[in-house]
């Protein structure tokens, strides 16, 4: 198969994984690319996909601490400092799964037939022989990952032109679906977006007490009622009936307000306020 078509496949596949990364991240990795390269010896992680409109496959392979740092990079920008690793290369598979459905539209486009991503995940490696183009993403701080894309002689044969057809009335067109792979942390930084000037409600609270019925029919001018907090402690400021902040109470130009002292992580927030 033609060293042409492998590579612009490769290219197409590579700017569509750097296209996932910039819309989870904001930021734009530089693709750059090499033949001939093959996957290094050390622990590694690929992943098969396969396409509805066609028996063919493709993979993609790296170092496991490349599809870590890809994830943990992703979560970071969402606010998520202490993922772990199963939780970075889980984050890893939506970005790749973009990148696969991005590219399954565009073959849409350029055959005239539906594509979609079907079965996919972790395999080992491909057992037939296979060329793999080296893909490179460099970061504006100067991190940098190398990846493998392959594809095998199924996917070629299945865009090879066929045989001239036979002129016939043309049939009407249908509108070919776009392939989905919803990633819910993309979905959700997006959704995000368009929350981001929606005011809410920020009250403060200096504590809480319970009181039997009868104290509470008792109370009058100049009854006093015991809080579950001393004075030395922080009070809670509190969004949507969560409390997303801890500080002490000071005066503004004549106005009570709040020095913020502790919030909770920005993972928490997104969590009870999300």
């Amino acid at each position: 198969m033609s060293d042409d078509l492998r590579q612009s496949l490769a290219t197409e596949l590579g700017t569509d994984l750097a296209r996932a990364i910039e819309a989870m991240t904001s930021e734009q990795p530089k693709l750059n690319l090499a033949s001939g390269e093959m996957p290094g010896p050390g622990p590694r992680t690929t992943w098969r996909q396969c396409f509805s409109a066609t028996k063919g496959r493709a993979w993609l392979t790296a170092d496991t601490s490349t599809w870590i740092s890809l994830g943990d990079r992703t979560l970071k920008a969402a606010g998520i400092e202490d993922g772990d690793a199963e939780t970075s290369k889980s984050t890893f598979v939506e970005i790749l799964g973009q990148a696969f459905s991005m590219l399954a539209r565009s073959l849409s486009g350029r055959t005239g037939v539906e594509w979609n991503c079907t079965e996919g995940g972790e395999t080992p490696d491909p057992t037939e022989p296979i060329a793999w183009t080296s893909v490179g993403l460099d970061f504006a701080d100067g991190a940098a990952s190398r990846l493998f894309i392959a594809f095998d002689a199924a996917l070629f044969q299945s865009l090879a032109p066929g045989p001239p057809a036979q002129e016939e009335a043309p049939a009407p067109q249908r509108a070919l679906a776009a392939p989905t792979f919803k990633s819910p942390l993309l979905e959700r930084s997006r959704t995000l977006e368009l929350l981001l000037d929606v005011e809410l409600p920020v009250s403060v609270s200096f504590g809480r007490a319970q009181l039997p019925l009868k104290d509470v029919i008792k109370l009058t001018t100049g009854s006093i009622v015991e809080l579950n907090r001393t004075i030395s402690e922080p009070v809670e400021v509190i969004v949507n009936n969560c409390v997303i902040a801890r500080g002490e109470v000071v005066v503004v130009e004549g106005n009570f307000g709040v020095r913020i002292q502790q919030v909770i992580s920005r993972e928490e927030r997104l969590r009870t306020l999300y």
